[in-house]
């Protein structure tokens, strides 16, 4: 069976589908990592255990974002090349990523390993939620090279087309993980720390489960020990095209953990709400995620073949697919999100709390399926700088001062603070407009 999708001939509907429904699955399986933790551990352990799940798997979100944005470099920098023809170069782009990702998940562990106390202290853990806290962190930083190294695997097989590879690997990991959690928090009671360990070792199964899909299917191109070495030129392009998608990605994270810390001061009840409320929202944005990774892939090999209008009636058809799903996830978010919040807490407080801040994920969720589509367009089209520029903008400047506005409100609403999530996405779809009317006239002006 063909695992590879060429994006630049044909149909355009059909293969973005082809490519979306794997990439949405293996996103859906990741994001049980997380939520399988906070929903047994909700349902085994203590409030504060479920803040710590909570305010821990934020940070290391954060840290994963980081590593999978950089990798998006990889993968445009391959759709490219494959998209020009030039497939005998994919081995050598594969090699120097696997040394340049290596030392990348070395670093990470060290760091979080070293300062996981720092960083829980940053954020301003409850004070009977610390220590698990620092504990969460600690543990899954440990692991910080499997989480490297399943990223960079599944950004290669993204480059190449195969998005049902991952997914495969995932769902393997995905059961590891569920036997870990019940194991771990449910039969040992070892709470926010046994559901990091049961992250850890889904992890470097996964890894260990990509290594092996890859010797036995084989790769589209030669690939070979003399070329797992730096490539200065491979490396440059890499990172031209990873680090403004990297930095974009971890300084947006960090502002959600600023307004996670903002939320933490109000007490542990607010912050476990938040800490479920944002487990759930993984899972309600899903779906834009998943076009957003298959346009950047249909985008770049497009790019690469000079089929710049191809892309672009690309964008559109997303846009529209994607939004029908916005639609249903707003009504369920917004008028039942008690009852999402509730498949990972048994605390009546922690739920309404999580109820009413996803009513701003809600609205949020009409905007993302619109914006994630035109981000991964451009990340594809290598417009990776403005996608940086425009998402810290709407972070620093919209988000982050509206949650600290609303917070200093009283009485304090939750759905206030989470309001300046839509009103930045709004910021970012305006600026997205904009720099497609440039791109547009660009490309048709006289040469």
């Amino acid at each position: 069976m063909k695992r590879h999708i060429d994006f630049t001939q044909g149909k355009i509907v059909e293969p973005l589908l082809q490519f979306a429904v794997p990439v949405l699955l293996a996103l859906f399986l990741q994001a049980l990592y997380g939520a399988i933790d906070l929903a047994i551990v909700g349902q085994f352990s203590s409030p504060a255990d479920v803040s710590a799940v909570g305010t821990g798997s934020q940070i290391m979100m954060t840290i994963t974002g980081l590593v999978t944005s950089f990798a998006m470099g990889l993968t445009i920098l391959l759709g490219q090349r494959i998209g020009e023809g030039q497939m005998e170069s994919g081995g050598k782009v594969i090699g120097c990523g696997i040394v340049l990702f290596a030392a990348i998940g070395a670093f990470l562990t060290v760091v979080i390993v070293l300062f996981s106390g720092s960083i829980t202290q940053i954020l301003h853990a409850p004070e009977e939620a610390f220590e698990l806290t620092r504990l969460y962190v600690l543990i899954c930083g440990s692991g910080s090279l499997a989480i490297v190294g399943f990223n960079f695997i599944a950004a290669v097989f993204r480059g190449l087309g195969d998005s049902r590879t991952p997914m495969i690997t995932v769902l393997i990991a995905s059961i590891f993980n569920v036997a870990g959690d019940i194991l771990l928090v449910k039969v040992f009671r070892m709470g926010a720390s046994g559901a990091a360990a049961a992250t850890v070792a889904a992890q470097l199964l996964g890894v260990i489960i990509s290594l092996f899909l890859i010797r036995t299917s084989g790769l589209p191109f030669e690939m070979n020990r003399g070329m797992i070495r730096l490539d200065k030129e491979i490396v440059r392009h890499i990172v031209i095209l990873g680090v403004p998608i990297a930095l974009q990605d971890f300084l947006v994270g960090i502002s959600f953990l600023i307004i996670l810390a903002i939320v933490n001061t109000l007490g542990v009840t607010a912050s476990a709400g938040v800490g479920v409320a944002e487990r759930v929202c993984t899972f309600i944005m899903l779906i834009p995620s998943s076009f957003m990774q298959s346009m950047s892939a249909f985008a770049s090999q497009n790019k690469g073949a000079g089929k710049y209008d191809r892309a672009l009636k690309a964008l559109w058809l997303a846009v529209g697919t994607s939004t029908l799903f916005g639609v249903v996830m707003f009504f369920i978010s917004f008028f039942h999100g008690d009852l999402l919040a509730s498949l990972f807490s048994a605390d009546s407080e922690v739920i309404r709390a999580a109820a009413d801040y996803l009513k701003a994920y809600g609205i949020d969720c009409l905007l993302t399926c619109f914006l994630f589509c035109f981000i991964g367009y451009f990340n594809g089209m290598g417009m990776t700088t403005f996608i940086m520029i425009q998402g810290i903008a709407a972070a620093f400047l919209i988000r982050v001062p509206a949650a600290w506005f609303f917070s200093r409100l009283r009485p304090v609403s939750l759905f206030y603070i989470g309001l300046g999530i839509p009103m930045s996405t709004v910021m970012q779809i305006i600026l997205c407009f904009i720099a497609l009317r440039v791109q547009q006239r660009r490309l048709t002006a006289p040469q």
